[in-house]
Formats: C-alpha cells, sequence, structure tokens
C-alpha cells in the first residue's frame, strides 16, 4: 500500500485537544470530526488538505487524552497517514483501531518540510521525500496489523474475519 501527498507538518507535543477539541466529542460521524479537525493550532489545515496527504510531526504526537476522536479526524479529513519521530503510545494504538498508519521515523521528519511531496508505504517502512529524492526507513508494519490497517480498522477487520456478523 503506498500513499502520497503533500505533507502538512507539525511540531512536538501536539495532543489530542489540539487535534479535535473536547467540545465535538459528542461529535461521532467522522465528517462532522475531519470539520473541526486541527482548528484551534492550524485554522487553515482543511482548506490546505486533500485527499491523501500525509501529516508530519515531531515528537509525541496524540499525547493527552486516550479518545479514539482524534484519529478518526485525521483520517476522516482526507489524511493517509502521519509520519513522526515518536507518539504517544495510546494514539498509536487508537489510530491502528481506526485504520490511520503511523510511520515512526525522525530522519524523515527532519527533512521534510511543509508542502513537500511524500510517497509512504506502512507495509515497507519507506518514506520517500518526492521533492528531494530523499528516502527513509522506519520500522514496517507487521502483516497482521497491516490486515488491520488494509481494513479501514479493527471493527472492519473483525468484521470480515467473522463474516459481518458484527
Amino acid at each position: 500500500m503506498s500513499l502520497k501527498g503533500k505533507a502538512h507538518k507539525y511540531g512536538s507535543n501536539i495532543d489530542t485537544d489540539a487535534i479535535i477539541a473536547a467540545r465535538y466529542l459528542n461529535m461521532h460521524d467522522p465528517a462532522e470530526l475531519a470539520a473541526h479537525c486541527m482548528e484551534d493550532i492550524d485554522p487553515d489545515f482543511l482548506r490546505r488538505v486533500k485527499p491523501g496527504d500525509i501529516m508530519v510531526a515531531e515528537s509525541n504526537f496524540g499525547c493527552g487524552s486516550s479518545r479514539e476522536h482524534a484519529p478518526v479526524a485525521i483520517k476522516a479529513a482526507g489524511i493517509s497517514c502521519v509520519i513522526g519521530k515518536s507518539f504517544a503510545r495510546i494514539f498509536f494504538r487508537n489510530a491502528i483501531n481506526t485504520g490511520l498508519p503511523l510511520l515512526e521515523c525522525g530522519e524523515a521528519v527532519d527533512n521534510i518540510k511543509q508542502g513537500d511531496e511524500v510517497e509512504a508505504d506502512p507495509a515497507t517502512g519507506t518514506i520517500t521525500n518526492l521533492s528531494s529524492g530523499q528516502t527513509f526507513r522506519s520500522k514496517p508494519y507487521p502483516d497482521f496489523m497491516m490486515e488491520i490497517i488494509n481494513s479501514g480498522g479493527l471493527v472492519e477487520h473483525t468484521r470480515k474475519k467473522l463474516g459481518g456478523a458484527v
């Protein structure tokens, strides 16, 4: 699975409240959550993001509360994956559960600029900055996690495994 889009770059310690503010946690429709993704720290985010784009973040992305709303909002806004130096562990697991791949690669983060064209393959761990021609490696996902991501998340993966009975 190769993902390609423009980079939207953010700093360190972007917490789940910055990704989707607590005032929207009564919403559950992904499209409604996407409409408010990153609005308090980047009011132009939704005007710039196109389907398939890639979010790039420094360290500790997704820290704070354990809300699943954050990766749902990011994915529903059109972001195909997030590349970061590090992720909060609960955010990492929630992202997998919702089908949003995350790739940890500090070298890629340091060498990707806002607006660069980036291609990432979670199955191989390959990240290419198409704007500069540089290629980086992150740890690839194991097959069972790629199955969850490719299914669209844990619920869809389980539904397929049980023959649609969920």
